[in-house]
């Protein structure tokens, strides 16, 4: 059943179907020639000399009637400003009435209308657009919240509801300050890593979305149907094993900004769709990528927030090198006085009883120690730190360590309680990745449903040879939340996952 109009809706509706009347499109599909944004005309305004002729558009916020002459607001992508509108001067001779009929009764707030005038400055100092000629360029049929400031400060009519302003961000958009910089940043924080990369040399390519093995990670993919092959596929939960086998073809360096898709739990820093940087650098191992994320997380910051430093929630976060480095076995024993290492599985569960962290009966050695350090270390870490070394059973896709074989050559980097970015010196032996698969697929056989797959064409691909690399992913999505203090993921997503919206009865 469709939902019954407000009095609001039907009154624009009756002033939609009065402007056709009156001959005004308020669709109008000719192109408006704009000269100048919101922005633009504060600094055209002149003393002296010829007052500046603009000719600007947008959305109505706000109106002042003041008999034959009022003021309003107009938002563009730029900003808001302020327009002076006399009838005598719009609309003169016969046109005064359907300038009173239209400008006082068929316009509202949210419509998007087109002035011509001249900047001038007001008695008040704001610079201001003295209109000669308005056109309607569109027609608002539902109202935008008003959000209303009384006297005592107290804020009336907000949109603030969480599930309202993620469901309907276009209207979060207009009338929730703040909002839109979110975004702005956003588009400056790839900028400056694309930039970054593409300075270092290497290449942004684009992989499959639809892979027939979700490999790469260890998750629950998303599986779907290819109607024409006739054969599973799934959305990608990572594009690690197709950007090295482009190393294994001859790049040096390559890197994707990769929508991936996995199908887990959702919560503050959780979205089943979500964006990862991956970059592969031939030649290069984890120790180099450290020091290459410390100059490009630097390098991002100042161009979201024109300081090496960014503020999330009560802390003042650092970025400027060196982070700090501990590794995850060392860092455990420190909470424990257990070495994880020395421990079987049985020890490990024990030790994860002790300590009071419920565990699972599929969990292996890696998931084990894995818990141990989530619930212990990780949410102590609030300046940028590399956590590294991680015991081999963590970690199928990275090469054994160079001193201790029961290690990894793999860093995660932790900032404020939670993983921003995980690399490896990638494991480019493929007799040894054969086996850490089929210890990953032992991993299935008991339950694990984030074990990794088995890919044949990759380790193929690596029988051919693939040069020493490292590789790392950063979680753009929560890149983005430390950069503008935002402490949901959802906050930094324009549109996140939601339930479906429950129909009006």
């Amino acid at each position: 059943m469709s939902q019954a109009l407000s009095d609001q809706e039907i009154v624009r509706r009756e002033a939609l179907q009065k402007l056709r009347a009156l001959g005004i499109d308020p669709f109008p599909a000719a192109e408006y020639t704009v000269t100048a944004t919101a922005q633009e005309v504060k600094g055209l305004f002149k003393e002296e000399g010829e007052p500046a002729q603009v000719s600007i558009a947008g959305r109505i916020m706000s109106v002042r009637l003041m008999g034959k002459a009022s003021f309003a607001v107009l938002r563009d992508h730029t900003g808001d400003q302020q327009i002076y509108v006399a009838r005598d001067e719009v609309a003169p001779g016969e046109d005064k009435a359907m300038y009173d009929e239209v400008w006082k009764h068929l316009l509202h707030l949210g419509d998007f209308i087109g002035v011509e005038g001249h900047v001038f400055k007001t008695r008040t100092g704001e610079i201001t657009v003295h209109v000669k000629k308005l056109t309607i360029l569109g027609k608002a049929l539902r109202p935008l919240p008003v959000v209303k400031t009384d006297e005592e400060g107290n804020v009336h009519d907000a949109f603030t509801d969480p599930e309202q302003r993620y469901r309907m961000r276009y209207v979060d958009l207009n009338v929730n300050p703040g909002v839109k910089e979110t975004f702005m940043k956003r588009t400056r924080i790839v900028n400056a890593m694309r930039a970054f990369m593409t300075e270092s040399g290497y290449h942004e390519v684009d992989t499959p979305v639809l892979q027939p093995i979700p490999g790469g990670a260890a998750a629950r993919p998303f599986i779907t149907h290819h109607n024409a092959l006739d054969i599973p596929l799934y959305l990608r939960i990572a594009n690690e094993l197709y950007l090295k086998r482009l190393i294994v073809g001859g790049f040096e360096g390559v890197f994707e900004f990769s929508r991936n898709f996995r199908n887990e739990g959702m919560d503050r820093t959780h979205n089943p769709e979500f964006t990862i940087m991956e970059l592969y650098v031939a030649w290069k191992d984890y120790r180099w990528m450290m020091g290459y994320m410390e100059r490009m997380l630097e390098r991002v910051c100042i161009a979201a927030n024109g300081t090496s430093t960014a503020t999330f929630g009560g802390n003042t976060l650092q970025f400027t090198a060196p982070f700090k480095r501990i590794t995850m076995c060392g860092s455990i024993q420190e909470k424990t006085g257990a070495d994880v290492l020395e421990m079987d599985e049985l020890a490990l569960r024990t030790l994860c009883a002790k300590h009071g962290i419920h565990v699972e009966p599929s969990m292996g050695k890696g998931k084990l120690i894995d818990e141990l350090f989530s619930a212990l270390v990780q949410p102590e870490l609030i300046q940028p730190t590399f956590v590294t070394d991680f015991p081999v059973e963590m970690s199928p896709l990275c090469k054994k360590h160079r001193e201790d074989p029961r290690l990894t050559e793999r860093f995660e980097l932790f900032v404020n309680g939670f993983e921003l970015a995980n690399a490896y010196s990638e494991l480019n032996d493929p007799i040894d990745q054969r086996e850490r698969f089929e210890e990953q697929l032992k991993l299935q056989q008991r339950g694990d449903d984030e074990a990794m797959f088995i890919d044949q064409d990759f380790l193929r691909a690596l029988e051919y040879g693939m040069p020493p690399t490292s590789g790392v992913g950063i979680g753009l999505d929560r890149l983005v939340m430390l950069m503008t203090n935002n402490p949901a993921i959802q906050e930094v997503l324009l549109f996140p996952q939601m339930r479906p919206e429950r129909p009006n009865s």
